[in-house]
């Protein structure tokens, strides 16, 4: 009995001494390293370039004043609908003309004076060159009478007309004058004017705003901008109010950085996101401007940006609500491709100046170099090194080395 307890004893000290010793070696041996993994897949791939873009209507007309003159306030407002030809967008009066003082009063008074005294002496001298042509008349009677009896010579009939002839000048030069004299009178009169008298004579007329000069919408569409709504007194070509078409004439601009701008070509299609819609819209780029300028960004880094402007081709229907000035995400698609070999971006580093990813294979990671191609950063074009299924590791860490023992991670 002793014998077999001792026995047992040995036993027990020798499983208690394996289950030790396995433990240890389980507590020592390296566990599997818990990865993220993605597939290789067949699919289509766009490479863009994304900035941000404004909307913009490409055709507008800015209202201005055609002479300079006092602006009324303007009733119009932003947002309103005109009619080519039709629509009054603003009125105008002529400029009020200057306060005299008193000295340039009594100067013009004076003026005027002068000006009704040469209106008296034209009218004298036409009186005299009337008189004048009167006798001459008769002169030329006489003389023509007593020509075709034979008493005067063919000579004295040419001279009598032909002092007919000068009198007859003289009396239109002498209303010519009269004409020119009344003129400079009523310039003279019109210096004395104020605004008072002009409205007088407005309502004298029956035409309390008859002297307003109507402006109209040069074509059909929207306001855009009131860039003058207060009344004032404006010079000659003072802009007043934008207006453009929304509808049919809006486009997009963007401004991209000009090592961008140079992979860009009019024709590339563009997708249009996060303008507020549902669905994203479809663009196409218009022209690429030939120069750049030197702008800077919210960081204050120094940029060379190029203005790139993009046709809309999506239909009105589709972005109604989109006005001019509104802000969006623009994606100029620079290359794509169908049914090609793509791996997650996030698997691909370098390894000795090559392309390389961690290939998941019955649990252990497998070192291989691939070639790429095109990438929008999300997705890489797989040129060769690697076959549709394959299970890449995402994120590879420092940990993860050829032949280590790796694990799908599981989500809790």
């Amino acid at each position: 009995m002793p014998k077999r307890a001792k026995i047992s004893r040995n036993l027990f000290i020798a499983a208690a001494a394996v289950a030790v010793t396995a433990t240890i070696v389980l507590t020592m041996m390296p566990k599997p390293t818990e990865v993220d993994l993605g597939q290789v897949t067949r699919g289509d791939l766009a490479v863009t370039i994304d900035e941000e873009g404004r909307t913009l209507v490409s055709e507008t007309y800015i209202v201005s004043t055609p002479v300079a003159g006092r602006l009324l306030r303007v009733e119009m407002h932003t947002g309103d609908s005109v009619i080519k030809s039709e629509t009054v967008v603003a009125k105008m009066r002529p400029i009020n003309p200057a306060v005299l003082d008193s000295r340039t009063r009594e100067q013009a008074l004076a003026a005027v004076d002068i000006a009704a005294a040469a209106v008296r002496v034209a009218e004298a001298n036409l009186n005299a060159a009337i008189a004048s042509e009167e006798l001459a008349e008769a002169a030329f009677m006489r003389t023509r009478s007593l020509s075709e009896r034979g008493v005067e010579s063919e000579a004295a009939l040419e001279r009598a007309e032909g002092n007919l002839r000068s009198s007859r000048a003289n009396r239109e030069t002498a209303e010519a004058a009269i004409a020119m004299r009344e003129a400079e009178l009523a310039n003279a009169r019109a210096s004395l004017n104020g605004r008072d008298d002009i409205v007088g004579l407005a309502e004298a007329d029956g035409e309390v705003h008859g002297d307003e000069i109507p402006l109209y919408s040069p074509i059909d569409g929207r306001i855009l901008r009131v860039l003058q709504e207060s009344e004032t007194t404006l010079p000659v070509g003072a802009p007043i109010m934008e207006i453009g078409d929304v509808s049919s004439d809006l486009e997009v601009v963007a401004e991209l950085i000009s090592s961008d701008a140079v992979q860009v070509s009019e024709g590339d299609q563009v997708i249009l996101r996060d303008w507020g819609g549902e669905e994203d819209l479809r663009g196409k780029v218009k022209r690429v401007h030939p120069f750049g300028e030197t702008k800077y960004s919210a960081l204050g880094v120094e940029e060379q940006r190029v203005r790139v402007e993009i046709d809309l081709l999506s239909p009105v229907e589709e972005r109604e609500g989109l006005g001019h000035g509104y802000r969006l995400e623009v994606a100029i698609i620079v290359w794509q491709a169908d049914d090609i070999l793509l791996v997650p971006a996030s698997a691909l580093f370098r390894e000795n100046g090559d392309w390389s990813v961690f290939v998941e294979k019955d649990g252990v990671a497998q070192l291989t170099q691939i070639e790429i191609g095109q990438s929008n950063g999300v997705l890489t074009q797989v040129v060769s090194g690697m076959g549709e299924g394959d299970k890449v590791v995402l994120y590879p860490s420092a940990a993860i080395e050829q032949g280590s023992k790796i694990v799908p991670r599981t989500v809790e």
